[in-house]
């Protein structure tokens, strides 16, 4: 079978975009999703439109394949591993060899955020211990927060969130080098550095497991915590399959796209979400991907 649209990645954007290109009735579209992802892990996603008291990765996901599936939209877990063109198609290949083929892709892989396995971690992150300081600053505000993170990129997190709160202290959990510029920064800003192995996290009140209490060092040192961040560096974006197929990436490897319709410089290749060169909210997620869907529809109906 030949999908008018493929779309590689089943969070916020790829499932925003499902949903759009479903309502069109029209258009034979499949979601291929490996499961994982930002959206995957998120214990609570506060800055969405309708939900102030939040919702999860999991819960959003769950509800928007229920939404597109109700539309007609097929879902298919696996993970592509390769892309490529022939003659007016695209063809994907899946981990164990399936292969997909489809008129028009909507890459939607997104991100991953490198950290640490560091137990409780995963337990808090998204409901205490936050990524992004555009979505979730506001979480931290007048809080004792702690950032726990590598090198520069920590360092630069903590400059960002200083104006948040007065009790911020940044632990370099591997101890790489921060610029004596940056050093200098966090000084005047009075923000507290240490280094070490961070142990573990120790998290949960009663009635609110995912509250952050502390964070437990290697060497025995304790450092009382009411929010978190996270900010190691080196994070993964997932552009392999566009490096494939040939789409411009920009220096840091995120795909660049037109702005009006998220389309790349490979005909009938899209991309939306965290994949492409924007701020990475999910709320930015969930419009690209209905532009992306709306100009994918244009071109299915040329």
């Amino acid at each position: 079978m030949v999908y008018d649209c493929i779309i590689v990645g089943g969070g916020i954007a790829g499932l925003q975009a499902a949903i759009q290109l479903g309502r069109y009735d029209r258009h034979q579209v499949l979601v291929i999703d490996a499961g994982d992802g930002r959206s995957a892990i998120c214990r609570n996603y506060r800055n969405i439109l309708g939900f102030p008291d939040g919702i999860s990765g999991p819960e959003l996901r769950s509800r928007g394949q229920k939404q597109a599936e109700s539309l007609g939209v097929s879902f298919k877990h696996d993970r592509i591993l390769h892309a490529e063109q022939t003659d007016e198609q695209f063809k994907l290949t899946g981990a164990n060899g399936t292969e997909y083929r489809a008129a028009t892709l909507l890459l939607a892989t997104g991100v991953m955020d490198r950290f640490p396995d560091i137990p409780g971690l995963l337990s808090v992150l998204g409901s205490t211990v936050y990524i992004c300081p555009d979505c979730d600053g506001h979480e931290i505000q007048n809080r004792r927060t702690v950032l726990m993170g590598s090198g520069n990129a920590g360092a630069d997190m903590a400059m960002i969130l200083a104006d948040r709160t007065k009790e911020l202290i940044y632990l370099n959990h591997e101890s790489e080098t921060v610029s004596p510029e940056r050093m200098e920064s966090l000084k005047s800003l009075n923000i507290g550095y240490e280094e070490g192995e961070i142990e573990e996290l120790r998290t949960g009140n009663e009635g609110h497991e995912g509250d952050i209490k502390a964070v437990v060092m290697k060497d025995g040192r304790l450092f009382e915590a009411e929010r978190g961040f996270i900010a190691f560096g080196g994070n993964k974006v997932h552009s392999e399959l566009a490096g494939q197929l040939g789409v411009s990436l920009s220096h840091n490897k995120h795909i660049e796209t037109d702005p009006r319709s998220k389309a790349t410089n490979i005909a009938g290749v899209f991309a939306a979400g965290d994949l492409g060169v924007h701020a990475e909210q999910v709320t930015v997620a969930m419009g690209e991907g209905s532009i992306a869907a709306i100009w994918i529809h244009k071109a299915l109906s040329t």
